[in-house]
């Protein structure tokens, strides 16, 4: 059964916004006592969040579908909608996620680092809210928006100080047992490491973290073995640590033909050219390893490296190893630059940006794409006369209408808002601008109206009646 997992794909959706009230006061002796429709609530954020305590991805690799709560809907009384609930997903520290294409989105690192990975709906106003002096009871709130669903990839890279990298069974297992306190399992076959084991390393007044990377033998960067699988967790390392078998039992292998072979790999696999490296020489416990080791010392050190002959079975030349790789540990922190303050970049936008644009398509469809319009056409409940009157409104002081013209679009010709996927596709009339009229007098609610006399009551219904059976009749007497 599979108990380490270091990538998944996560599908995450954010909780949708609460949708507002359209409601009017009602109390006794005052029946029409103005709107008092409450907002909808926030959607539930899905938020990655760095957690110590957390090793895999095990979790999310058996239930790879999250979905935050959604904001509850307002009501009358000017009761705003609860807000959904954040949704918390614990990831390790070093998790990068990165989106369907491959983009890096963010670099998880250090306790408590978080990022939003789907951000919940807005709730939608209410009447209450929409209320203005030229609309005075709103007979329309707005919806809710949709919160935002994606699909992201989890990868974790090991944060470690030190990486051991070698062919299966050159005993990188057996040396983190040594020199920390982790427990690998250890066994005389190859592929026994099947997941990256991490200890932490006490030398002098430097404590580091040591990690075993299994699995790389030739064309491990092409995906032969395990060793792509989990060659990304020596990305963060500060040293590379060759362990060589010199008591190998293999007649084809030698340690410099090993050492070759996982320098290519790594060099395949790209980036790590700029890390220190240190080969280890193991297993001299053993008369024939031992001679070996004498044998290749010096071309080792030729080729510029710094060995250490050790046996993590006999415990012999821990010691100078542990403290040597934690020399180069400190020195590497010591060189990186202070922890600068975190920044905040601002963009500001263009003067001449509209905040949307106008394109013809082949079809000759004019498709209109922008923050503002897209999301007021999810705000918009089109079943309302009024709510879609509104929406006009917006768009026409937005300078759609305008720019639509300027595109070239005429009457009755086609208009998307949005993406294929939940575009608003329409017949664009250029009257669009007068909704209010089209629709009589929108914004002022004639609930609110002072009453009529009775006989100016009479007067408009006979006039309304002579005009119906004009109609009728064939002809208006207007």
């Amino acid at each position: 059964m599979t108990t380490f997992v270091d990538r998944v794909e996560l599908q995450v959706a954010a909780g949708n916004g609460g949708h507002g009230c359209a409601s009017v006061h009602r109390e006794k002796f005052k029946p029409l006592g103005g709107p008092d429709g409450g907002n909808g609530g926030r959607g539930g954020d899905v938020i990655l969040v760095v957690d110590q305590d957390v090793t895999t991805l095990l979790d999310y690799h058996h239930h790879p579908h999250r979905k935050a709560t959604n904001g509850q809907p307002g009501a009358g009384d000017n009761r705003e909608g609860k807000n959904g609930k954040d949704l918390v997903l614990p990831v390790p520290d070093g998790t990068v996620v990165l989106d369907k294409n491959g983009e890096v989105l963010a670099d998880l690192v250090g306790q408590g680092t978080q990022f939003v990975a789907g951000q919940g709906g807005r709730g939608g106003l209410g009447n209450a809210a929409l209320a203005s002096a030229r609309r005075k009871a709103p007979g329309f709130a707005l919806l809710g928006e949709p919160g935002e669903g994606r699909d992201i990839v989890l990868e974790l890279k090991t944060v470690a100080d030190v990486a051991l990298v070698g062919y299966p069974s050159a005993g990188k297992s057996s040396l983190i047992s040594v020199l920390s306190a982790a427990k690998p399992k250890i066994a005389d076959y190859p592929f026994t490491t099947l997941v990256p084991n991490l200890g932490v390393v006490t030398a002098g007044a430097t404590v580091y973290t040591i990690a075993d990377v299994p699995g790389l033998i030739p064309g491990a960067s092409q995906g032969r073995g395990l060793g792509l699988e989990f060659l990304r967790h020596v990305e963060r390392c500060e040293v590379l640590v060759h362990v060589l078998d010199t008591a190998t039992l293999e007649s084809d292998r030698d340690p410099l033909s090993d050492l070759d072979v996982i320098e290519e790999e790594l060099a395949q696999y790209g980036g790590l050219g700029d890390r220190p490296r240190v080969v280890v020489l193991n297993k001299v416990d053993i008369p024939d390893g031992k001679d070996l080791a004498d044998m290749i010392r010096p071309d080792l050190e030729k080729r510029g490296y710094r060995v250490f002959e050790v046996s993590a079975i006999a415990r012999q030349g821990l010691k100078e190893l542990s403290y040597a790789l934690a020399d180069i540990v400190a020195t590497a922190r010591a060189a990186k630059p202070a922890q600068e303050a975190t920044r905040i970049v601002i963009r500001p936008k263009a003067v001449d940006d509209a905040g949307f644009t106008v394109t013809k398509e082949a079809d000759g469809l004019f498709r209109v794409r922008g923050e503002k319009p897209e999301r007021w056409v999810r705000q918009t409940d089109f079943s309302n006369d009024e709510a879609v009157g509104y929406l006009a409104d917006r768009l026409n002081r937005l300078g759609v209408e305008d720019a639509l013209l300027k595109a070239g679009a005429r009457a009755m010709d086609g208009v998307a808002i949005g993406s294929d996927e939940d575009a608003v596709v329409f017949d664009w009339e250029p009257t669009m601008s007068a909704g209010a009229e089209m629709l009589g007098r929108r914004g002022e609610d004639h609930r609110f109206e002072a009453p009529r006399p009775a006989a100016q009551r009479r007067r408009d219904r006979d006039a309304e009646r002579d005009e119906a059976q004009g109609e009728y009749d064939g002809f208006s007497p207007f």
